[in-house]
């Protein structure tokens, strides 16, 4: 099943010639052509031009030099990372038919690394959601259970891995949504240091907070993406010029000596008590292969829901302005004059989750509220941000859930708004304090996938794959896939 193998697996069999490009992306496309209907993980396929660019590298003269290091591998990309000529929709009837004029830096970064890129992945619209159930186009389905969701808002992109119809995916996360999809459909997710991958050509959400980040089959590949999308970009305002590393390099170092953090409050109330077992015997793992775990409070990390919707919230109200059916998008018809368009565009063309954050977000900016909630909520990300920095002065990581949750019925919490906000609740405090973080599978509860989640310092995201891969690596649970 060449649709399972990972992207090293099949870089090996490549430059053996064991296998040509033409093959791994057939390989994919045929598995999206099983299983799709079932799992509903694409808006948008390029099967054709995946194929004629799996040929083209195929045809590539033997003497003509090495091949780019990711060549031929099949990947898809959320659907609000901007594709030239290939639309970009968000998920959203306002943008169902646009097509940008250029691509996301990590598009290009990708391509020049020879990926084959296979479709454009389904998630809640405009990335506002946990469970893909948002999303304006169509509903995914998880692939252990195809009656649960598989989390979101990149949820198309962890769905579309778990099941074989991508090798890895990108997938962009603002309160967690790479790490909840990837715990739920029991892939690896990673959300880097924010300033660590270029936002450019990345649809906003929440600037302050939008990172993007890959979803693999396991740690290594992870690695390997991270190697080609990490890096300075000058057409993005806060990405951060450091040196790019090799983050495949320092994999097998171990975590012998390894000082963890577990935070108390990311085992309370709220986990489900399979999780809670699984996530407590990934820990016993880790002490086995020599870490040192300690109990720690991060005392603010009750605050972090509402910090988080305050400000993500506020900042989308903002960045969703530009949708006035003016410039490009939906634009309503039947309408009198100009401002009657604005409001029948807005709210024909949005769904109901996204009107709700806009209208949080523009109430909590308003004048004579703006100090009682956003200044409020700024001042709390502070706090939160410094609980972290005072772990991590004698800790190398923090160890947590993923989710409180494995998958949840579909349906079962689209009429509880804060319910699925809770969803969230262990990831939001690492994107308000800009942490990287990653997701691996551990274990199984209820026949579902479990995630745990490790949080490093900034930049730290070789040590953080480091951990993950020692501590996957005497697992099976990666090699693990729902029969579709």
């Amino acid at each position: 099943m060449l649709h399972y193998k990972t992207a090293h697996e099949l870089t090996a069999m490549l430059n053996n010639r064991e296998i040509s490009a033409e093959e791994m992306v057939a390989s994919v496309i045929g598995r999206i052509d099983d299983v799709e209907d079932k799992i509903g993980a694409y808006i948008t396929l390029s099967a054709d031009r995946a194929l004629e660019k799996a040929r083209r590298i195929d045809s590539t003269p033997s003497g003509g030099g090495e091949l780019p290091a990711l060549a031929g591998i099949p990947m898809a990309l959320k659907d609000n990372m901007c594709t030239e000529n290939i639309r970009t929709t968000c998920a959203s009837k306002i943008l169902h038919s646009f097509v940008p004029p250029y691509n996301a830096t990590v598009y290009n970064r990708l391509e020049r690394a020879g990926c084959v890129l296979v479709g454009k992945t389904n998630m809640d619209e405009f990335a506002m959601g946990s469970s893909t159930e948002n999303s304006g186009l169509k509903p995914t389905f998880n692939p252990w259970d195809t009656q649960r969701v598989p989390g979101g808002s990149s949820g198309g992109s962890a769905a579309a891995v778990a099941s074989g119809m991508s090798v890895f995916a990108l997938g962009s996360d603002t309160g967690g949504s790479i790490r909840q999809p990837a715990a739920l459909c029991g892939v690896v997710g990673m959300k880097p240091t924010y300033g660590r991958v270029s936002r450019y050509g990345l649809v906003a959400f929440a600037s302050s907070l939008d990172q993007i980040g890959p979803l693999t089959r396991d740690v290594e590949d992870c690695a390997l993406v991270l190697n080609h999308i990490c890096g300075y970009d000058r057409y993005d305002s806060t990405s951060v010029d450091k040196p790019a590393e090799d983050f495949t390099s320092g994999l097998r170092g171990g975590v012998r000596g390894l000082r963890v953090a577990v935070p108390s409050q990311y085992f309370g109330q709220g986990i489900e008590p399979g999780v809670r077992e699984r996530v407590t015997g990934a820990i016993e793992t880790l002490e086995g292969l020599g870490a040192v775990c300690s109990e720690v409070s991060l005392p603010h990390t009750e605050h972090a829901l509402s910090a988080y919707y305050i400000i993500s919230s506020a900042e989308a109200s903002s960045n969703l302005a530009r949708y006035d059916g003016i410039r490009y998008g939906y634009r309503a018809e039947g309408y009198s004059d100009l401002m009657d368009m604005f409001v029948k565009t807005r709210s024909q063309g949005f769904g109901a989750e996204v009107k709700r954050r806009i209208m949080l977000g523009t109430y909590a900016l308003s004048s004579g509220y703006y100090d009682a909630y956003y200044k409020k909520a700024q001042k709390v990300r502070t706090l939160i941000k410094a609980d972290f920095d005072r772990v991590f002065e004698e800790h190398d990581l923090i160890v947590s859930p993923t989710s409180p949750t494995v998958a949840f019925k579909v349906g079962e919490k689209l009429q509880d708004p804060l319910q699925m906000y809770l969803s969230d609740v262990f990831t939001i405090p690492v994107n308000i304090a800009g942490l990287p973080a990653i997701s691996v599978p551990c274990g199984f509860s209820e026949g579902l996938p479990v995630g745990l989640q490790l949080i490093g310092k900034p930049f730290a995201e070789a040590a953080l794959l480091q951990a993950a891969f020692a501590y996957e690596q005497s697992t099976e649970f990666h090699k693990m896939y729902p029969q579709v």
